[in-house]
């Protein structure tokens, strides 16, 4: 009897889902699935740049399964690209684990981003990494600043 496979820990759900080459219509391509412990792995090998031992710490495997998981992905996009697939991403034997994170925007620029919580930098001690303005807001989804009123908001004394 096998070893049941353990769930890979995932801290992002992708907002988009679907690749496919342009100028092709979406019936005539054939797939290949990403599923979303390797985007998991993309991510943090690449995005968040982590060594592969941190990343494979943070999704709760073993560094040599992270790299089996890592070297699938690698193989699927490769696959998509050269043969001209479309590539979904869904599936996966994973559990999504919520962290916090607190949202910034520069009134300056306008870009929008997030930090983890528990950094220890306040929201005043943060300068806009795009381009290095001071003039900061935390910010929630519904693109409101904490303590602030809504945007276009009028009161009518």
């Amino acid at each position: 009897m096998t070893r049941p496979i353990k769930k890979r820990w995932i801290t992002f759900n992708p907002e988009v889902d679907y690749f496919k080459p342009r100028g092709i219509p979406l019936s005539s391509l054939k797939e290949v699935i990403l599923t979303m412990d390797e985007m998991e792995s993309l991510r943090l090998k690449y995005e968040e740049n982590l060594e592969q031992i941190k990343a494979a710490k943070k999704m709760k495997i073993s560094q040599s399964t992270f790299q089996r998981i890592l070297n699938s992905a690698f193989k699927k996009i490769s696959e998509a690209l050269i043969k001209g697939k479309a590539i979904r991403i869904e599936g996966g034997n994973f559990e999504i684990i919520k962290t916090i994170e607190r949202k910034f925007k520069c009134e300056d620029c306008k870009h929008l981003w997030k930090v983890p919580f528990g950094t220890g930098k306040r929201g005043v001690e943060m300068i806009c990494p795009k381009c290095k303005s001071t003039n900061i807001h935390r910010n929630d989804n519904q693109g409101h600043g904490f303590g602030r009123q809504p945007w276009g908001f009028k009161n009518n004394k």
